[in-house]
């Protein structure tokens, strides 16, 4: 059964990987699966048919056979579940890296992506500077805690998992900042994430999308 995943037609992060698409080709790049990608337009994600598949009119969303998914991290974990590479064949060891999956989206990732919001729409607000103080505290909170845990360690857990792949994306965010650069291993940590082969070919993909719609 073919897969097909939703992508932006004309994606808001102009080709830098951070589309949450991305986390899903990357995830079937790592499994080997061949995939295929439906691009909508922003009015074409308000309409019944994409919202039929994503009730919030968000992408991506995942199709194969009968089944549709939303939400990154449920698709990515679907993916790893049924497919080898992204987590442990031992039961703890998927338990961790299942873990490390909610603690990327759950824990890490809502302060960076308010960050990300609040330079993009409240840099005219009298309460800016402040707001990007309180959120930059609370990021640099959560990568301590994260730094410390992953030490000298290649990843999160023993062996490269879907944990890692979802915490790198939420890091990448970072990278339009200098806070990554307060911490080395993490930067080490993305850096050693970017050069997978499977990332690299992701990264392509949503950036060929990018550049054919600039063209356009």
């Amino acid at each position: 059964m073919t897969i097909t995943i939703t992508a932006f037609e004309r994606s808001p992060d102009r080709g830098r990987g951070l589309a949450r698409d991305m986390r899903v080709r990357w995830a079937l790049e790592e499994a080997g699966q061949p995939y295929e990608v439906r691009l909508v337009s922003f009015e074409a994600m308000k309409q019944p048919a994409h919202l039929a598949r994503q009730p919030f009119g968000q992408i991506p969303t995942y199709e194969e056979g009968d089944l549709t998914l939303f939400e990154s991290g449920a698709i990515v974990l679907h993916i790893a579940e049924r497919h080898v590479g992204l987590l442990p064949e031992d039961a703890n060891g998927r338990a961790r890296a299942i873990a490390w999956m909610f603690a990327a989206l759950n824990t890490v990732e809502p302060p960076i992506f308010d960050h990300s919001l609040a330079r993009i729409l409240e840099r005219n607000q009298p309460w800016y500077e402040q707001r990007l103080h309180a959120l930059e505290g609370s990021i640099r909170k959560r990568l301590d805690s994260l730094s410390a845990h992953i030490g000298d360690a290649d990843w999160l857990d023993g062996a490269f998992s879907a944990g890692d792949l979802l915490m790198v994306t939420v890091l990448l965010r970072l990278k339009s900042t200098t806070i990554l650069d307060e911490y080395p291993s993490l930067a080490a940590y993305v850096a050693r994430a970017e050069a997978r082969p499977a990332y690299q070919r992701a990264f392509a993909a949503q950036l060929a999308v990018f550049q054919a719609a600039s063209a356009g």
